[in-house]
């Protein structure tokens, strides 16, 4: 049976799905609707699937969508590890504001909901990771956004020393946390 385990945001949620094991590998089903909807209460139609790959200390985010094409994301490693951070840009949730952190990695098996309305990255702590996340809408180069990822208020822990993260020229420019929620 799948696990799901909530996390201090509110409608965020990490996921273990069984694993079967045998002499030829491993099997998981990463994914099933009704299953889902019926553990967490929450409805998710996912619509485009995308993977990335990078290397050890690459840091891709904190990125979002806004408006009417938010997107919630189920994302998981199938290679590697990384650090996986959300912030609550919701205004009217009780957790507004506040992160989450949580490490996945092909060894653990866990997967993580993201809700609409979370601004979300991640850093690979392994050599090389590939990323994988489901999303419940369409991507809109219109809607971007993002919060630099060393904001002063947020004060995020990346697991490495600033000096080893590998940033996009983007994502060197994205606005402060205040500026988003301006």
């Amino acid at each position: 049976m799948m696990e799901i385990h909530p996390t201090p945001l509110k409608d965020c949620f990490y996921l273990k799905a069984p694993e079967f094991r045998d002499e030829r590998g491993v099997f998981m089903e990463t994914f099933h609707e009704k299953k889902f909807r019926d553990l967490t209460g929450l409805q998710a139609h996912f619509v485009q699937d995308n993977q990335s790959q990078s290397s050890k200390g690459v840091l891709r985010g904190l990125h979002f969508q806004k408006g009417a094409m938010a997107q919630a994301k189920l994302v998981r490693v199938a290679l590697g590890k990384v650090l996986d951070i959300v912030v609550d840009l919701r205004k009217e949730s009780p957790t507004f504001g506040n992160h989450f952190s949580i490490e996945l990695s092909n060894e653990n098996g866990i997967q993580f909901f993201v809700p609409r309305g979370f601004a979300h990255g991640f850093v690979t702590l392994s050599e090389r990771s590939i990323f994988c996340y489901k999303c419940d809408n369409y991507y809109d180069k219109a809607s971007e956004s993002g919060i630099i990822y060393n904001d002063a208020t947020l004060k995020l822990d990346w697991h490495l020393p600033e000096e080893e993260l590998i940033i996009s020229p983007k994502d060197l420019e994205l606005p402060a946390f205040a500026e988003v929620i301006a």
